[in-house]
C-alpha cells in the first residue's frame, strides 16, 4: 500500500515517468506478486486520469498551451542565431587573436541557449499538448515532435557540458587552422582527441538507446542508421569501381581526354577580384537574394547566418583553379536558397528547419552538379566567362563543360569529381565510425587516411595538409555529417529528375538563363517543407513518389561519363 501511495504521489506530481517509477520500484514490487505489477496497475490508473484530465481541455486552451510553446520555442531559435553569427565571423572577419576571448563567448552563450530549451514550462508545455497532437494541423503538430524529441535529449545534457561542447569547439577550430597551415598533425591531435571524446559522451547522454555512432547521424539526418549507410556505400563502391577504371584506362590510352584549352588553364590572368564579380553575376542570376545575404571569402567554403532573411555563404578563389570558386558559389547558393526558401509563416521554429543534412547537400549539389555541371548551363555561362575573362573567347560551351567533368582521382575531397567523391565521402565514413567505436585511436587517423586514399584512389597526400587535416568537419565537431554529402547527390538525382519530369523544356531553358521554375519548384516541394517529414526518404516519397534508390545515382553517372568518355559498358 505504501508503495501504491508513493507512486501516485509521484506520477500527479509529474515528477517521475511511468518508466522511471518502474526502474525504481518494481523490484520492491515482487512481494506483492509479479515484479512491478502494483506500480504498473497503479500508474494505469493514473495515466487514464491523465489522459482524460488532458483530454478535457478546450481547443481554446489547445490553442493558448501551443501559442506559449512556440513563443518560448522562438526565443531559444533567436538566441540559435546569434550563435550562428558569432561561428560566421570566426571563420571570416575575427582577428586570429580573439580565438581565446571567443570561445569564452561562445560557451557562455551555449549555456545560456541550453537552458532556454531546457525550460521546465517548455517540457510541461509539450506533456500538456502531446494528448492533442492528432488535432493539430500539419505543421503545428510536427513542431511539436520535433520540440519534444528535442527537448528530451537537451534535457539528459547538462548546460555545463552544452558550454564544454561550444568551448572545445570554438579552440579545436583555431587549432586545426593553424596545423592546417603548417601540415602539423601532432599539433593538433591532442584536441581532436578531446573533440571525439567529448562527442562520444554526448551521444552517449543524450541518446543512450542508439549505438554511439547511429546517434552522431542522427543529429545530422534523423532516422539514418550506419548499417543502411553502410549497405548504401558498399553497393556505391561495387558500382563506380569498374567506372573510375574505365574511364582510368580510357585516359592512358588517349591522354588528350584530359587535354585542357591553353585560356582554361590557370594562371594569373583569372584575376581572383575578377572572379568574385562573375560569381556574384552567377549567384544573383540562379537565385540567390544579395537582399537578405552576403557573400565572403573564407578558408573553407560554407553557409551559415542567423535567419531565412539574414543567409551568409563564403566561397574561395585560386588563379590556379578557377573552376574551384565557381563550384563553391553555386553549391553554397545551393544551401542558401534553401535557407532562404524555408516557410516563413513556420519561422523561427524546429519545424521550419531543413530537413537534415543529406536533404541540404542535394539542394547544393543539384544547384551545383545537375545545374553547374550539364552543358545547358555552360550554354548560358560561357558569354559571362568571355565579358570577365577575354582571354577565353575563343573556347566553347563545350570546352567548359569537359573542363569541368573531367574524372580525375584526386586528394582534396572538395576539388574531386562527381564519380571519385564518394569514394572520399566513404573513407571519412568508416575512419570517423571506428574512432567513435573505439576501434581506432586518432593518433592512427593519418597512416589508415593514406592507406584508403591509396586502396580507393590510388593516390597518397604528401603531407596532412593535403589529408587528414584538409577538412573542418571533425574540428568543429560535426562527426557524423560526411555520410550527408554522398546520400545527397543521391537525392540531388532523384529531385532532379522529378522537377525536369514536371518543368516542361527545363534544360533548353536552364541554356537560356531561366533558372527560376526551377527554384520555384524546389521551393513548393522542397524548401518550404522544412522538417514537415520525419526523414529525407519521406521528403523524397513526397517530392518523387520514390523513396532514397542509389541504383539512380549509379545510372547517372554511368550514363554521363560513358557519353564523355566514348566508354561501353
Amino acid at each position: 500500500e505504501t508503495l501504491m501511495h508513493v507512486c501516485r504521489l509521484l506520477s500527479r506530481a509529474g515528477i517521475l515517468t511511468t518508466a522511471t517509477v518502474l526502474t525504481l520500484f518494481a523490484p520492491r514490487a515482487s512481494a506483492f506478486g509479479s515484479p512491478g505489477a502494483v506500480v504498473r496497475s497503479c500508474f494505469g490508473r493514473v495515466t487514464a486520469r491523465s489522459k482524460t484530465q488532458m483530454a478535457a481541455m478546450s481547443p481554446a486552451e489547445v490553442t493558448e498551451a501551443y501559442t506559449d510553446l512556440v513563443s518560448r520555442l522562438r526565443k531559444a531559435s533567436h538566441l540559435d542565431g546569434i550563435g550562428g553569427l558569432l561561428g560566421w565571423d570566426q571563420q571570416t572577419m575575427m582577428p586570429q587573436g580573439a580565438e581565446e576571448a571567443r570561445a569564452k563567448q561562445q560557451a557562455a552563450l551555449a549555456a545560456v541557449i541550453h537552458d532556454a530549451k531546457t525550460d521546465p514550462a517548455i517540457g510541461a508545455l509539450l506533456k500538456k499538448l502531446s494528448a492533442h497532437a492528432s488535432t493539430l494541423p500539419p505543421f503545428d503538430a510536427a513542431n511539436l515532435r520535433i520540440a519534444s524529441e528535442r527537448f528530451d535529449q537537451a534535457s539528459r545534457m547538462s548546460s555545463a557540458l552544452a558550454a564544454k561542447q561550444a568551448e572545445l569547439e570554438s579552440r579545436a577550430y583555431g587549432a586545426w587552422t593553424r596545423a592546417r597551415a603548417e601540415s602539423d598533425w601532432g599539433a593538433f591531435a591532442p584536441t581532436l582527441a578531446e573533440v571525439f571524446d567529448l562527442q562520444r559522451e554526448i551521444c552517449s547522454t543524450t541518446k543512450p538507446n542508439m549505438a554511439v555512432y547511429d546517434a552522431a547521424i542522427d543529429i545530422f539526418d534523423p532516422k539514418m542508421t550506419a548499417p543502411r549507410i553502410k549497405e548504401i556505400f558498399d553497393q556505391v563502391k561495387a558500382e563506380l569501381a569498374p567506372l573510375i577504371s574505365s574511364i582510368a584506362s580510357k585516359v592512358e590510352a588517349d591522354p588528350s581526354l584530359h587535354e585542357v584549352p591553353p585560356a582554361l588553364r590557370g594562371g594569373p590572368e583569372w584575376d581572383t577580384k575578377k572572379q568574385d564579380e562573375l560569381c556574384r553575376e552567377i549567384a544573383a542570376a540562379i537565385g540567390f537574394d544579395f537582399g537578405k545575404g552576403r557573400m565572403d571569402v573564407s578558408v573553407h567554403p560554407f553557409t551559415g547566418g542567423s535567419h531565412t532573411t539574414d543567409v551568409r555563404i563564403t566561397t574561395r578563389y585560386s588563379e590556379d583553379n578557377w573552376v574551384e570558386g565557381v563550384a563553391g558559389t553555386i553549391h553554397e547558393c545551393g544551401h542558401a536558397m534553401y535557407e532562404q526558401g524555408r516557410p516563413a509563416e513556420q519561422g523561427d521554429l524546429p519545424v521550419s528547419e531543413a530537413l537534415g543534412m543529406a536533404s541540404h547537400e542535394s539542394q547544393s549539389l543539384l544547384w551545383e552538379r545537375m545545374v553547374g555541371q550539364s552543358l545547358p548551363f555552360w550554354k548560358w555561362a560561357t558569354p559571362i566567362f568571355h565579358k570577365y575573362f577575354p582571354h577565353t573567347k575563343s573556347c566553347t560551351p563545350e570546352d567548359f563543360y569537359r573542363a569541368v567533368n573531367h574524372v580525375r582521382p584526386s586528394l582534396i575531397r572538395v576539388d574531386a569529381d562527381e564519380v571519385t567523391y564518394p569514394l572520399h565521402v566513404i573513407l571519412r565514413f568508416e575512419l570517423e565510425k571506428g574512432v567513435l567505436d573505439g576501434e581506432v585511436s586518432v593518433d592512427e587517423l593519418p597512416a589508415l587516411w593514406d592507406q584508403k586514399m591509396k586502396d580507393y584512389l590510388g593516390v597518397v597526400p604528401p603531407s596532412a595538409k593535403e589529408g587528414v587535416l584538409q577538412d573542418v568537419h571533425w574540428p568543429s565537431g560535426a562527426i557524423g555529417y560526411f555520410p550527408s554529402y554522398t546520400l545527397g547527390a543521391m537525392m540531388a538525382n532523384q529531385i532532379y529528375d522529378a522537377a525536369k519530369g514536371q518543368i516542361e523544356g527545363l534544360e533548353d531553358k536552364i541554356a537560356k538563363g531561366e533558372f527560376t521554375e526551377l527554384k520555384d519548384w524546389l521551393n513548393k516541394n522542397i524548401h518550404s517543407q522544412g522538417s514537415l517529414h520525419a526523414s529525407a526518404d519521406d521528403l523524397l516519397l513526397a517530392a518523387t513518389g520514390k523513396r532514397l534508390e542509389p541504383k539512380l545515382f549509379s545510372t547517372y553517372l554511368k550514363e554521363k561519363y560513358a557519353k564523355i568518355y566514348d566508354l561501353t559498358l
